[in-house]
């Protein structure tokens, strides 16, 4: 038996991840805030693909949420192969006027939760030599970030912690993927106040399912790290090459509301 667990299931990129890890003969643990979401995304699971699906309801912004999974599932810990930090979210206004407490919640959930549930997770991948880890980032993560300049930074973290960690254990049979979605249909702009911003009222938002199935191969192929996307792809390729201050404008016209 092989498991996956998958923070963030509940919705969007989480839930298609749930989908195709079943659809590859993974059991499942879901996690997320809401019960009764993830009870809908495993009753699916089940439906469609015969797999078992545990939920285990946590908020993961919380500094005690890691260890508390850890610990639930220290029955089926040999059984864990892929771990798919997905969880997160975003904030749009002015760092010194939005809330205190929702954007360290953010930092928490982005960066806190994801290196501790890594840690947590990656020695016993190593000890058995397979395993894979997949972190959602974004390609926020190549630029800053003015009006998202939190989320922004939490996902340069992302990268560069991921990509440090898939030198560090290629050769220990463990891979290390960050995968990083442009705009995609999912309950994050609403979360995020940005659903009348001019980043999601383009012509380039993809929708969850080939984000997932881009990442999902990705990781498989031993990737470290994807872009999903063609455009997407370009455009942070060709962000590298740009005055960072020019690349932080050209961000805070994107964020501003159409």
């Amino acid at each position: 038996m092989a498991i996956a667990v998958i923070t963030g299931a509940s919705t969007g990129i989480g839930r298609e991840f749930a989908h195709i890890c079943a659809g590859h003969g993974y059991d499942l643990v879901l996690v997320s805030r809401s019960a009764p979401a993830l009870e809908s995304v495993a009753a699916a699971v089940r439906e469609n693909s015969g797999r078992n699906a545990r939920v285990i309801a946590l908020d993961l912004s919380a500094v005690d949420a890691p260890p508390r999974l850890s610990n639930a599932l220290s029955d089926v810990a040999p059984d864990i192969e892929i771990l798919i930090n997905n969880a997160g979210f975003g904030l749009t206004g002015f760092f010194s006027e939005l809330d205190t407490e929702k954007q360290m919640e953010m930092v928490q959930l982005n960066i806190g939760a994801l290196t501790h549930l890594t840690r947590l997770f990656l020695p016993a991948m190593i000890a058995r030599r397979k395993g894979y880890i997949l972190n959602v980032a974004s390609t926020a993560a190549f630029q800053p970030g003015p009006l998202m300049a939190v989320y922004f930074a939490s996902k340069a973290y992302v990268v560069s912690f991921s990509e440090a960690l898939h030198n560090e254990v290629r050769d220990k049979g463990v891979v290390v993927t960050t995968l990083c979605p442009g705009p995609t249909r999912t309950e994050f702009q609403d979360r995020a106040g940005m659903h009348a911003s001019k980043l999601f009222s383009g012509p380039n938002v993809m929708d969850a399912r080939p984000v997932a199935e881009i990442g999902f191969r990705a990781m498989k192929d031993g990737k470290s790290l994807v872009v999903a996307g063609r455009l997407n792809a370009l455009t942070a390729f060709l962000t590298r090459f740009a005055p960072r201050q020019l690349a932080a404008s050209i961000a805070r016209k994107i964020a501003e509301q159409a």
